[in-house]
């Protein structure tokens, strides 16, 4: 028999489909939901729309930087910048002036001037911006003003565009970061969430400028850490970071930032140089970090404001350059032609992983390479320490490719052995300089192997990076970073609430303690009387004859009866009882606390199943508590131990806390 459906009733299906796709799940899956889509509702949508808006922004500011730099250092000072392989703009491939040394000079000073103008608006943009990052995410609740985002922006694209010695990732990682903090805040998000909204918004930007994706999402999730890295942010960084990536290339194309030999042969015979290099590489991150902070310290010294003195740095920078570019251009025959020094310093990068046909042979090239790296390490450090807005991963990255290209060029000629590939060290020497002093091992691997687009070097890394990594453990690019969760405010607090809500009033509640209790009846000259002569209640519970709690009266409550004993005969202790406000043995202390602060009592009684007192739970005894959890809290997390492992311990009420 065949049914006829009702058109006057609702169809089930119809009603099925007005419904949301998580309200099916239930009727689905009879129940039981077979994922929970509670992250994907929130963190992960957050996450994505962060990574969206970084993309965009990020792809703007990379077309920014390079028009500004294309009208004013090239078209109006004709410099001939030497970029790497994905690093222009197809409309901007090069087109420069007439070369203007008079005026080269005095470009990077005004485009200091410019920076150090609009950071008066927000003091924290000044300098790279990592470390602004980093300390907000630690000390400020993963907050940074909203106005960071157009400031930094514009202040970067100033520095970057009139020639200054760094990069656009640190920038890009602040702008990225206070995006997320402000999707953070419109959205009304918690402070943890918006903490890794901030993470989430660095490894976006990261993604949109360097175009690695997974490089930049491990980058923002190690960078905050000296030992370590904030899991927590990293499913998040991930898909953020993959959004910004696909509109960028969507935008400007899919390529590489470096073009990269199709194969590097591993050879185990080669490894001793590897680890040869690393300890140079070391050597020498440590000297660009102590030219740098001198840099930094020399520009506190001098007189004036602080927005003045970018506009000296690119000052300083331009009078130091220019010549060296005049010399270039007459050995080349190629008027304004740089190599690098100024801006990131990619090009020059380029040049040691695959060469160039004007570049010279033998030692003569291993020469130039070791010049560029030191002109690069000065050029930028007057850039970085002066505060000019321009980031320190770029100039680490490009110094690091040019030495140990250098130092691989150098063991081929001296060894005799054609199969040493210079640019397999200027790739692995990329990731040791800035792994080591910036503490991301992790980081630097990916970073390398995705811009190499091959695993190919993964061996010589992990051994390169893990000697750098060693080497410069008491050195650190980023004075904001903690060495480990236990030092972050950020995590501290976190894993104390965690271990705190982990102990079970059962653990704590004083059994076998007398303690004063009434019948509703009782009357209030009698309360009064018992009262005086208890040493430490201070609520004092109303109970029916078969001893179940019916109320509680306070300490306070009876000293309202005091002063009049004679007037008050007619009180019982259900006059003056309050209702009754208890726990349970399994309620943790989290549940207690607040129990406790919203009634204003300062012990309350922890009752069983059937409403029986089994004893009380005061707040000395949550005090104690804490502080030993606090102890632990601290000490697990210098250890290393992970959040989900550090729990209170199960101590009794009145035992001494070591």
């Amino acid at each position: 028999m065949t049914d006829t459906a009702d058109p006057s009733r609702p169809s089930r299906w119809r009603g099925l489909l007005g419904r949301s796709p998580r309200s099916l799940l239930p009727v689905l899956f009879a129940g039981k939901a077979p994922i929970d889509l509670s992250l994907l509702g929130r963190t992960l949508w957050r996450a994505a729309l962060v990574g969206a808006g970084a993309g965009l922004v990020g792809a703007a500011f990379f077309a920014a930087v390079e028009w500004v730099q294309h009208l004013l250092l090239e078209g109006l000072a004709g410099y001939v910048p030497l970029r790497a392989h994905g690093e222009a703009l197809a409309a901007h491939a090069s087109s420069a002036g007439t070369f203007r040394p008079w005026l080269l000079w005095l470009v990077p000073g005004i485009g200091g001037l410019a920076c150090g103008l609009f950071t008066r608006l927000a003091p924290e943009t000044r300098g790279g911006g990592s470390d602004a990052m980093i300390e907000s995410f630690h000390h400020r609740g993963g907050a940074i003003r909203r106005r960071v985002i157009w400031i930094k922006s514009l202040a970067s694209v100033c520095t970057l565009g009139t020639g200054g010695a760094g990069g656009r990732e640190g920038p890009i990682m602040l702008v990225g970061g206070a995006l997320g903090s402000w999707v953070g805040r419109v959205l009304h998000v918690s402070q943890r969430e918006r903490r890794i909204l901030l993470v989430a918004g660095v490894a976006a930007g990261m993604a949109a400028v360097f175009r690695t994706p997974l490089g930049a999402a491990i980058l923002a999730v190690e960078v905050l850490y000296k030992d370590g890295f904030e899991s927590d942010a990293l499913v998040p960084s991930v898909l953020a970071s993959v959004i910004a990536y696909s509109i960028v290339i969507s935008i400007f194309g899919d390529s590489t930032l470096f073009e990269t030999a199709a194969h590097y042969p591993f050879d185990p015979a080669q490894l001793p140089l590897y680890a040869l290099m690393a300890v140079v590489l070391s050597a020498a991150a440590l000297g660009f970090l102590k030219t740098y902070r001198t840099v930094q310290r020399a520009a506190a010294m001098l007189p004036g404001p602080s927005w003045l003195k970018p506009a000296l740095g690119g000052l300083a920078l331009g009078i130091l350059i220019t010549p060296v570019i005049v010399w270039v251009s007459m050995r080349l025959g190629t008027p304004g032609q740089g190599l690098g020094t100024l801006g990131g310093g990619y090009g020059e990068a380029q040049l040691a992983i695959t060469g160039a046909d004007w570049m010279p042979s033998g030692w003569d090239a291993v020469g130039l390479l070791c010049v560029l790296g030191v002109a690069k390490l000065i050029a930028s450090s007057l850039t970085l320490g002066s505060g000019g807005s321009a980031g320190d991963f770029a100039p680490s990255m490009a110094i690091g490719a040019v030495l140990g290209g250098a130092f691989g060029l150098a063991a081929q000629l001296v060894l005799g052995d054609p199969t040493i590939d210079p640019g397999a060290f200027a790739l692995v020497g990329m990731g040791v300089f800035y792994g080591g002093i910036a503490h991301v091992p992790l980081a630097s691997l990916v970073l390398v192997c995705e811009m190499a687009g091959t695993y190919d070097l993964l061996v010589p890394l992990m051994l390169a990076l893990g000697i750098s990594f060693i080497a410069l453990r008491k050195h650190s690019l980023y004075d904001g970073q903690v060495a480990t969760m236990g030092e972050s405010p950020a995590h501290r607090d976190a894993l104390l609430l965690e271990s705190f809500k982990a102990t079970r009033a059962a653990d704590l509640v004083a059994r076998d303690r007398p303690y004063t209790s009434f019948l509703p009846n009782t009357p209030a000259a009698t309360m009064l009387a018992e009262v005086s002569e208890s040493t430490w209640q201070d609520v004092f519970p109303v109970v029916a004859e078969d001893g179940t709690l019916r109320g509680l009266v306070s300490a306070d409550a009876l000293r309202v009866f005091a002063g009049e004993r004679g007037e008050v005969t007619w009180a019982v202790a259900a006059d003056v009882m309050q209702p009754p406000v208890m726990i349970g043995p399994e309620d943790d202390l989290r549940r207690a606390t607040e129990k406790l602060l919203r009634n204003h009592l300062r012990e309350l009684p922890v009752v069983d199943a059937d409403g029986r007192i089994l004893g009380f739970l005061d707040e000395t005894e949550i005090t104690r508590v804490h502080l030993e959890a606090a102890a632990r809290a601290e000490e697990a997390l210098r250890d290393g131990t992970a959040s989900s492992e550090v729990r209170a311990p199960r101590v009794k009420a009145g035992e001494k806390v070591s």
